[in-house]
């Protein structure tokens, strides 16, 4: 019997033509908790977005399923615990986000020093009445070239935002929890401890996971370590306290402030939005390109049918299940 597997967001044609090869495939799209606990009862398989919660309650409700496959790098939307419990794989894709979330830093590097996003506001509104209104006006313009730039983070994005900020002519600080000898050697990076690298660079770009260690890393007390500086969030909301971003722009001690992820998503309403010549803010798409989409859409599937298949997917998240549930026990293709 082919396994039914459920798809709970509109994922790329050809990952999911691929899928339909070995699967019965639904289309779920973002359903409601409630929704998703009664009809998760059907399936072998899923594949969820960041966007689709997996909860607690609706993983004990699912009788069938097998494997739980995230479309993507994180995930801190399904209750691994619970899943765990139940004999349920979960898997991530791992490395196809890479070059776009680190194309879109530096994209967000430079639309907050030369204050693109504002001044596109302000053209549009049609307050450019002559040159001199732009010379008086945009003050505190600066180039990247020649800028020391600290990275937290030296994983795959981290690296390969790394190696663009070394093209556009930077000095590379960074701070891992391990040192990572080849970025060092490729592009010159230094090592230095997380504090130093907050008081030794001009801009500083979050590139770390979500994880209890990585909860406020920015915090009030380092954020003082930032003053004069411009500071990039590509990683988690989570990574910064958001009240003592504020703070510190409100007191004008940090230059600025460009973030793709918010402590808690989705946002209406934010008090950086007030200060829109400080900030560049965007709505946790930076691995939003067409390429990587369909990239991540492959890797979830081939995740998906890896464990089907009775194998142990490199990614598989939650290693404890094998304890629980060996893979052939799961085993249907």
């Amino acid at each position: 019997m082919r396994p039914k597997v459920a798809v709970l967001f509109k994922m790329k044609s050809k990952p999911t033509e691929e899928l339909k090869k070995y699967a019965d495939v639904e289309f779920i799209l973002y359903p409601s908790i409630d929704e998703l606990k009664k009809l998760i009862t059907e399936f072998d398989g899923v594949i969820i977005s960041p966007l689709n919660p997996f909860p607690r309650e609706v993983i004990e409700r699912a009788e069938r399923l097998k494997v739980i496959s995230c479309h993507s790098a994180g995930y801190d939307h399904v209750d691994i615990e619970a899943a765990t419990e139940r004999g349920i794989y979960v898997t991530k894709v791992a490395g196809v986000l890479s070059e776009a979330v680190a194309e879109f830093a530096v994209g967000l590097t430079i639309a907050l020093l030369r204050k693109i996003a504002h001044t596109d506001r302000f053209i549009r509104s049609a307050k450019w009445d002559s040159h001199k209104t732009v010379w008086t006006k945009f003050k505190e313009i600066e180039t990247l070239y020649g800028k020391k730039v600290g990275i937290l983070g030296m994983g795959a994005i981290g690296k390969a935002i790394a190696r663009r900020m070394k093209a556009m002519g930077t000095e590379i600080l960074y701070w891992s929890r391990s040192r990572k000898e080849e970025v060092e050697k490729e592009v010159g990076a230094v090592y230095r401890p997380l504090e130093d690298v907050l008081r030794e660079s001009d801009i500083v770009i979050l590139a770390l996971p979500a994880t209890p260690e990585t909860h406020h890393i920015i915090n009030e007390e380092r954020i003082k370590l930032l003053e004069g500086k411009y500071l990039v969030n590509i990683g988690r909301g989570t990574l910064v306290d958001e009240k003592a971003i504020v703070k510190a722009i409100e007191e004008g001690k940090l230059k600025g402030y460009a973030t793709d992820v918010f402590e808690k998503e989705p946002v209406q309403e934010h008090e950086l939005f007030e200060y829109e010549w400080e900030t560049v803010l965007t709505p946790h798409y930076a691995g939003l390109s067409k390429e990587a989409m369909e990239d991540m859409g492959f890797q979830a599937v081939k995740n998906l049918l890896a464990v089907l298949r009775g194998e142990v997917p490199e990614t598989l998240v939650n290693r404890e299940v094998l304890k629980i549930r060996p893979p052939e026990e799961v085993k249907m293709l």
